[in-house]
């Protein structure tokens, strides 16, 4: 796959949000969108990857879970143990008891699931959880988990069968999502089926890609993050989310990653090196 860095630039655009609006800054009320923005990214990466090793002959799922395991377990396990100590002389027993829980769930890639339980991501108590942030990273390694297989068992079956079988999983995973905005808010904004459209959404994205290339188009990529930062600034913690208020992220992401290619502007900010 061939790198491209107005990519790791959406990346920025993806994550800073989020920062900002965890450190309270009001003008990021909806930065919790970045996590969107970052499934989208993950699952446009992920799949073009497995794309071209299925298309070559070199895929092993095996060694696709060892890539994974090395990139993100150093990292998780330096969050995790320098968070301990600051937990055991700050938090008071019971707090530290439900911190021990949430160790237990990321080392498993369950933290979601545990969150979803505890509380609302949008609630004081939920900031007071120094793992808060490790579920979506369990969202993707339960995609992860998943697609791969899928693909490697699909692709028998060409292509063009395998992105309409995505295009139906995406379809009834975002109608599922607009019903559990309504009925399901917490399980809804936590839980992988109603997440995985915005991940098969960048999965889509890859097949396109691989057939026709990224195509310049400025005015499109424009959009595209125009559709972002005016999710980041609009949407707050009263927005139902993720729904149909979802395609303003995850749409922005799509049309940045088809369009800004290096000699848009767009593009060319995306891969400035601060960025």
């Amino acid at each position: 796959m061939k790198y491209r860095a107005e990519i790791d630039g959406l990346r920025a655009v993806a994550v800073i949000p989020v920062l900002f609006y965890h450190a309270g800054f009001s003008w990021f009320s909806g930065g919790y969108v970045g996590v969107d923005v970052f499934f989208v990214i993950s699952g446009y990466l992920i799949t073009s990857i497995l794309i071209g090793e299925l298309e070559s002959g070199k895929f092993n799922i095996w060694r696709f879970y060892e890539r994974r395991a090395r990139r993100i377990l150093p990292a998780l396990c330096f969050v995790m143990l320098a968070c301990i100590p600051f937990g055991w002389a700050w938090m008071l027993p019971d707090q530290f008891k439900d911190f021990g829980q949430s160790i237990i769930a990321v080392v498993f890639f369950a933290s979601n699931i545990l969150f979803w339980h505890e509380s609302g991501y949008f609630e004081a108590s939920a900031e007071e959880k120094p793992l808060l942030h490790t579920w979506s990273l369990a969202v993707e390694e339960q995609y992860y988990l998943l697609f791969p297989l899928f693909l490697f068992f699909a692709f028998r079956y060409g292509k063009q069968r395998m992105f309409w079988a995505i295009c139906v999983v995406g379809f009834i995973s975002f109608c599922f999502s607009e019903w559990a905005a309504r009925n399901w808010p917490v399980a809804n904004f936590y839980l992988l089926p109603s997440r995985i459209w915005e991940l098969l959404t960048g999965s889509l994205v890859a097949f396109i890609i691989s057939n026709r290339g990224v195509r310049a188009n400025g005015f499109y990529a424009l959009c595209g993050l125009l559709a972002i930062l005016y999710a980041i600034f609009t949407f707050d913690n009263s927005t139902s989310f993720p729904s149909t208020f979802a395609l303003l992220p995850v749409g922005g992401s799509v049309a940045i990653i088809l369009y800004a290619r290096m000699d848009t502007w767009i593009g060319k900010i995306l891969s400035l090196r601060p960025m």
